[in-house]
């Protein structure tokens, strides 16, 4: 059994621990928090919740150390640290700091002979590898990402952060004339506001001011002023009933040509369509998790992303079973 710990016990934390009840090759050791641990109630049975200060005292009862922080201020501190003592598996997905976060989990763990995998999810992380497939196969073509229809939790918590508002689900959602277009092989060129809309459920506190509240979000750089948003002001019994959840998905798409004259047009495209975010994130890390506890132990150490892995590692089938059923 791969024994499996969890370090922090939000939505994506709570997506692990589902995942890893469904792998019967996994157990799970523990849940860690910043939090008090008694304030904590998890739901596999017997499987105790401890505060993050104990993981040193408990790494030798831990294979795989799963992150589950957010990439903005805890897993750029978290997975180095964590690195130097037990195997780790994390989500980071700012894109632009993936190098720097890289270069620190990997001296961590190569000094402490440990093995670990950053940026595993959907988006870095399926979505990679799908680009990466479809890059090599057509050389001579053109990438396309297209997110949703899915909430996005950033964009939804900033605007949570605007005053007068209670609460906010904001749903990317994907221009469908965009899509076909790609999947037409045109390779056109996009513009950030043809490519997606945004829609924003807003909570608004009573009183507040609606038409200050909706040009603050229109107008937020960086998040909402490059699209074609749309704010809808609703109760809080209609936030529960209709946008309790996190769904989200989304489509890679390449298209490319062959031939000596460029003759023949080719469109590869990876779609997913997730009703929980968190739980499929989740499931993607355990995988790689068991990834991690096998290469760990075949001597393999220092940081890894989803691109240094072969698919294999992933599986709890034997190279024989592979080959006979899914190859």
């Amino acid at each position: 059994m791969i024994r499996i710990g969890i370090l922090g016990y939000g939505n994506l934390g709570k997506g692990v621990e589902c995942a890893v009840a469904k792998n019967k090759d996994m157990e799970l050791v523990g849940v860690f928090t910043r939090r008090n641990p008694d304030s904590i109630n998890v739901m596999t049975d017997g499987v105790k919740v401890y505060h993050e200060s104990e993981i040193e005292n408990m790494r030798d009862q831990i294979d795989v150390l799963i992150l589950c922080g957010g990439s903005a201020t805890d897993l750029p501190e978290q997975t180095p640290k964590y690195a130097a003592l037990c195997n780790v598996v994390d989500s980071f997905d700012t894109h632009a700091r993936i190098p720097e976060h890289f270069a620190n989990v990997d001296k961590a763990s190569k000094a402490a002979g440990k093995t670990s995998v950053i940026s595993c999810g959907w988006d870095p992380g399926m979505f990679s590898l799908n680009r990466l497939y479809a890059n090599c196969i057509l050389p001579d073509g053109k990438d396309y990402t297209f997110w949703g229809k899915g909430v996005s939790q950033g964009h939804s918590d900033a605007v949570r952060r605007i005053d007068g508002v209670k609460d906010c689900r904001q749903y990317t959602i994907p221009i469908e004339a965009a899509m076909q277009s790609v999947r037409n092989g045109e390779q056109p060129e996009f513009t950030t506001r043809q490519k997606h809309l945004r829609e924003c459920f807003v909570v608004a506190e009573d009183g507040a001011d609606l038409a200050r509240i909706e040009d603050e979000i229109k107008n937020m750089p960086n998040y909402f002023a490059d699209y074609d948003t749309t704010v809808h002001f609703i109760t809080e019994d209609e936030m529960k009933a209709n946008h309790s959840g996190l769904p989200h998905g989304g489509s890679v798409i390449r298209t490319g040509v062959t031939g000596l004259n460029n003759e023949h047009t080719h469109v590869v495209e990876y779609n997913l369509k997730l009703d929980s975010n968190p739980e499929f994130t989740g499931s993607v890390i355990a995988a790689y998790a068991r990834a991690v506890y096998r290469m760990n132990n075949e001597g393999q150490t220092g940081c890894k992303t989803v691109f240094d892995i072969a698919p294999a590692y992933l599986s709890n089938l034997s190279g024989e079973e592979l080959r006979a059923h899914l190859l």
